[in-house]
C-alpha cells in the first residue's frame, strides 16, 4: 500500500479548528513519553485491537512502544507510520524528539526491554510526508477502535523566543511542547476526516474505512484505568528524572569537593614555601644581633639573608606567573612560530652563565623545520625554563645540548645534559607545583619549583607533550613534542579558524 499526505495537512490545526477545542498544555517531551506509554499499556492490558496512526521520533525509546503493542496484540492491528521524506529532513523535524537529558530511562523499564523488537512489515504501513509539510513540527499517536479512540498530539511552536537576560535562544532541545491529550470522539473524527481529505489521489486503496465512527467517549472503566496508568507512567518518568538529576548533582558536588581539596592543598603548599625563606631570614637576623659575632660570620649571615630574599622573590614571581597563566591560557590565541627564530636567541643569553660554570653549551636547530603553533611568548618561556634547569643542575665542566628535528607530524625539541640526573622514583613528581630536586640531605638548588609546571601547562594548550629520561649522576633528557604546521596559505587558514 502506498499512502502519501498533502503538505498542507496539520493535525494540530485540525484539532484547534473544532468548536470548543481542547486546551493545549505546555509540557516536556518526558511527559509526552509517559502519555504514550500509558496508552500502550491500556491497549495491551485490555487486548484492544486498533488501527494506529502515528508520527513519533525515530529513536528506539519511542518505536519500541509500537513494537511492544504489536507483539502483544498480534497480527490484527494495523499501524500507519507517518514519515518525512529522507531528502528533506531538517532540524525542524524533531518537533518532539527527546534526548537523554530530557527522558532518562532505566535499563529495567518494561518498554526498554522491547526495544529490540521490530514492527511487522505486513501490518506496518508507511505514510509519506513531504519535507515542507506542516506536520514536520508535530508528533502524535491516534488510536482507532470501535470501543476506544484517543489522540495524543504534540506540537512545537515555530517561534523562537530570545531570553532577555542571557541573550540565549530556545532551541528544539529545551523548548517545551504544546501537548493535547483527548478521547473526545468529535475531535478525533475531525482529525480522521482531515487526514482522509489530505490523502493524495495516487494513494490506493484509501486507508480510511468509510463507515468508521468514533465513539463519543470511552467507557468509564476504561477511562479510570487510563488515568491510573498515566499516573503510574508519569511517576516512573519523574523518579527516573530525579535519579539522573541526583546523580548529576552528586557528581558536580564531588567535583567541587575535589577542587576545594586541591585548592586547600595548593594554599597549604604556598604557605609552607613562603614560610621557609622567612624562617631562614629570621634566624639570620637573630644571629646578626649577637655582640660576639666575627666579621666572617656576619658576612655569612648577610649572604644567607640575601639568598633567602632571592628565594622569596623567585617564589612570589613564579606564583604570579602561574596564576596569570592559568587564568588567561584557555582564551589565549595560538600563533605560528619557528624554533629557529627563538632557540638561538635564548641559547646566546645563557652562554655567559654556561661559560662561567665551564659548561659546553651547543644547539642544532635546522632553519627548514616547519612552524609550530603556540601561545604568544609560550615557546620562548618553554625554552628558557628547560634550558635554565639544564644549566643549573649540570656541574662545572659539564655539557648541555639543545637539538630540534622533525618527527612525523611533530617538531621535536630535545634538551640533554650531563647533570646530576633524577632518581627514577622522583621523575613522576617533577611537574608538581613546588617540587625541587635535592640530591643530598642538605643540598637545595633553590628556585620556586614552578618552572616545569608552567612548561607542561603551555604544552597542553599548544597540543604538545613532554617526556623525561634520566639517570642519577649521569644526566637528563627532556623531549618536547610540538605539532607542526604547514606554511601553505590553506593550512594556515584552517589553523586560524
Amino acid at each position: 500500500m502506498n499512502v502519501s499526505l498533502a503538505k498542507d495537512l496539520s493535525v494540530y490545526q485540525l484539532v484547534m479548528g473544532v468548536q470548543v477545542p481542547p486546551k493545549p498544555l505546555s509540557l516536556s517531551p518526558a511527559t509526552l513519553l509517559s502519555l504514550v506509554r500509558a496508552q500502550i499499556d491500556l491497549l495491551i492490558e485490555q487486548q484492544i485491537v486498533a488501527t494506529l496512526w502515528v508520527k513519533l521520533p525515530p529513536e528506539k525509546i519511542w518505536q519500541s512502544e509500537l513494537a511492544r503493542y504489536q507483539s502483544s496484540v498480534g497480527a490484527s492491528s494495523l499501524i500507519y507510520t507517518c514519515q518525512i521524506d529522507e531528502a528533506g529532513k531538517g532540524e525542524d523535524e524533531g518537533a518532539g524528539e527527546v534526548g537523554e537529558e530530557n527522558t532518562p530511562l532505566s535499563s529495567s523499564s518494561p518498554s526498554s526491554s522491547s526495544s529490540s523488537s521490530s514492527l511487522s512489515l505486513s501490518h506496518h504501513v508507511p505514510v509519506h510526508i513531504s519535507s515542507d509539510s506542516q506536520m514536520r513540527r508535530e508528533n502524535f499517536l491516534m488510536v482507532l477502535s470501535p470501543q476506544f479512540c484517543s489522540l495524543i498530539l504534540a506540537h512545537r511552536p515555530l517561534k523562537k523566543r530570545k531570553n532577555n537576560t542571557s541573550g540565549k535562544v530556545n532551541t528544539n532541545k529545551n523548548q517545551p511542547l504544546l501537548i493535547i491529550n483527548t478521547v473526545e470522539g468529535r475531535v478525533i473524527q475531525q482529525v480522521l476526516h482531515g487526514i482522509e481529505k489530505a490523502i493524495t489521489p495516487e494513494s490506493s486503496p484509501s486507508p480510511i474505512p468509510v463507515d468508521f465512527i468514533c465513539p463519543t467517549s470511552p467507557e468509564g472503566a476504561l477511562m479510570n484505568q487510563l488515568f491510573a496508568k498515566q499516573l503510574l507512567r508519569q511517576d516512573e518518568i519523574n523518579r527516573q528524572i530525579i535519579t539522573v538529576r541526583t546523580t548529576k548533582l552528586q557528581q558536580q558536588n564531588q567535583e567541587l569537593q575535589n577542587k576545594e581539596q586541591l585548592k586547600d592543598e595548593y594554599l597549604k603548599n604556598v604557605c609552607q614555601e613562603l614560610r621557609t625563606p622567612l624562617t631562614h631570614m629570621k634566624t639570620a637576623l637573630s644571629l646578626l644581633n649577637s655582640p660576639n659575632l666575627k666579621p666572617p660570620q656576619r658576612q655569612r649571615y648577610l649572604q644567607m639573608l640575601n639568598t633567602q630574599c632571592d628565594q622569596q622573590n623567585s617564589l612570589i614571581t613564579g606564583l604570579l606567573e602561574l596564576v596569570q597563566l592559568e587564568r588567561n591560557l584557555e582564551g589565549t590565541a595560538l600563533e605560528s612560530v619557528r624554533l629557529s627564530e627563538i632557540v638561538p636567541g635564548v641559547v646566546s643569553t645563557y652562554q655567559p652563565l654556561a661559560q662561567e660554570k665551564g659548561i659546553m653549551l651547543a644547539y642544532t636547530v635546522p632553519t627548514e623545520l616547519p612552524s609550530i603553533r603556540c601561545v604568544s611568548g609560550g615557546l620562548r618561556q618553554i625554552v628558557i625554563n628547560l634550558l635554565h634547569n639544564s644549566i643549573k643542575f649540570t656541574p662545572n665542566g659539564g655539557e648541555v645540548w639543545v637539538r630540534a628535528r622533525i618527527q612525523g607530524d611533530y617538531v621535536q625539541l630535545e634538551f640533554r645534559d650531563t647533570g646530576i640526573g633524577i632518581a627514577e622514583s622522583e621523575i613522576s613528581k617533577i611537574f608538581d607545583r613546588f617540587y625541587r630536586v635535592r640530591t643530598a640531605a642538605t643540598e637545595d638548588y633553590g628556585g620556586a619549583g614552578l618552572g616545569l609546571t608552567i612548561v607542561q601547562q603551555l604544552l597542553v594548550r599548544c597540543g604538545g607533550s613532554i617526556s623525561v629520561r634520566s639517570k642519577l649522576y649521569e644526566g637528563s633528557t627532556f623531549t618536547v613534542q610540538l605539532p607542526s604546521v604547514s606554511d601553505s596559505p590553506k593550512a594556515i587558514a584552517i589553523e586560524n579558524e
